[in-house]
């Protein structure tokens, strides 16, 4: 079992991990931008928890009261975008750009077996929020605060998921509407329209909560489940149901699963009660 230790602690990210669980929080004060800092030390402790043989959960959150990370740092943006156009540069989606160090820890998310949950606890737009999307799972705290994908205000659009997973995850006609008004989000907002799914007035510890409960069942079929909602939006039904048929079996020889199902046979505990937390 893992001791509480300190990880990382960079200028904008420090990490911690304790019984399977890490926390990641984020913070450049003081406006809270995320900048080319933020991305590589997000990556470096991605790549950290990449090898970490007893992870389970990742509860990524701000370190700074009421920020997540506001948005991508718009003078940054300014700079990249005057070089482009003194070298002449022009761009086709028959020539993909290649990925950066934000989309390169989004993937990182998306293609990894542990479960991430963005817990808000603050402003989140731009590369801020579409780092939360990226997560599993999201989170937020009640209160006064902006969160979504306002980059239309710029002349620019999401570039580091945004519009895929909007669409992914609200369908694609209050994507569209969300993303070419330029919406602006409430915690309470981004609850009705299923972007978070609780909004609570202490984040932190229901996000905790949150991951200790998924620590307490097999790692095997977190996983598995991870991976065939992840992928049901790119595999056809064929290919998802295939999946799901052969991971279900994959689960079924899960030596974890084992006295969770002997319980429920026996009649020691229903399949509705949730199991005591494993040791592992």
């Amino acid at each position: 079992m893992d001791t509480p230790r300190k990880d990382w602690k960079g200028s904008r990210l420090s990490m911690t991990r304790e019984d399977g669980v890490a926390v990641i929080h984020l913070f450049n004060p003081p406006h809270g931008f995320m900048d080319e800092t933020m991305e590589s030390e997000l990556l470096e402790a991605l790549d950290k928890l990449g090898t970490w043989r007893d992870g389970r959960v990742v509860v990524i959150t701000g370190g700074e009261p009421d920020m997540f990370v506001r948005h991508y740092d718009v003078s940054i943006l300014q700079h990249r975008s005057q070089a482009m156009i003194e070298r002449g540069k022009t761009f086709s989606i028959e020539r993909s750009v290649p990925k950066s160090v934000i989309h390169q820890c989004i993937e990182r998310i998306d293609n990894s077996p542990l479960i991430f949950i963005a817990a808000l606890n603050g402003t989140a737009m731009g590369g801020g929020f579409e780092l939360a999307l990226g997560c599993d799972i999201r989170l937020a705290q009640d209160g006064v605060y902006q969160l979504g994908l306002p980059e239309l205000n710029l002349g620019l659009l999401p570039g580091a998921g945004g519009t895929q997973a909007m669409a992914s995850l609200i369908g694609t006609g209050p994507a569209l509407f969300s993303l070419l008004t330029a919406k602006v989000f409430t915690p309470q907002e981004l609850l009705a329209v299923g972007l978070v799914s609780m909004c609570t007035d202490d984040v932190m510890a229901d996000a905790m909560k949150l991951a200790r409960q998924i620590q307490a069942v097999p790692s095997r079929a977190c996983a598995n489940i991870k991976k065939l909602v992840r992928n049901a939006p790119r595999w056809s039904q064929e290919q998802g149901l295939a999946a799901e048929r052969t991971l279900f079996c994959d689960c079924m020889v899960d030596p974890e699963a084992q006295p969770l199902m002997e319980a429920v046979a026996s009649g020691n505990r229903t399949i509705a009660d949730q199991p005591v937390l494993l040791k592992r």
